[in-house]
């Protein structure tokens, strides 16, 4: 049986709040464990940006219509954090700016997520249906594989 859509990327976001905790909970000179986690923040923010882009916001734009401004500020929302993704790729966890980038970071994606989860996602939902978010899960697994690792390549880094 295939992911439902939603489920997906609301277990996505889960994945990546508890890395942002792992972060948080870090001391100031684990620069090491810092690294470690932010590699994977990148990681797991530019797959799951990738999916939502290529293959959820357009599912979700054409089945709720009126929602169009919601995948437009979303796609916006993308930008600024894969430019902030970009930024800590090359960014030694010791530097001054690590941290305030990463705390920066995490807000924008909190609030991303709030709005998609609490406002967006229901009306989705009801307008697909349990078969169609089915669909487009196993679509969105299957799209895991080609997203690119460098941020800068997501649609939304030139949007």
């Amino acid at each position: 049986m295939s992911t439902d859509a939603i489920v997906l990327l609301k277990d996505d976001h889960k994945t990546v709040e508890k890395l942002f905790k792992q972060f948080e909970k870090a001391g100031d000179k684990a620069y090491q464990e810092k690294r470690r986690v932010v590699d994977s923040i990148i990681e797991e923010l530019t797959v799951h940006a990738y999916i939502e882009e290529e293959i959820f916001y357009p599912a979700a734009r054409e089945a709720v219509p009126e929602t169009a401004d919601h995948v437009l500020e979303s796609v916006e929302e993308h930008h600024v954090v894969v430019w902030m993704l970009s930024e800590l790729t090359g960014l030694d966890a010791a530097d001054e700016t690590f941290d305030a980038k990463v705390t920066v970071l995490t807000e924008n994606v909190r609030h991303h997520v709030g709005e998609e989860e609490n406002d967006w996602f229901p009306q989705v939902r009801s307008a697909m249906g349990r078969k169609r978010l089915q669909e487009l899960g196993q679509r969105m697994v299957d799209a895991r594989a080609q997203a690119p690792k460098n941020p800068l390549k997501l649609h939304s880094a030139t949007a």
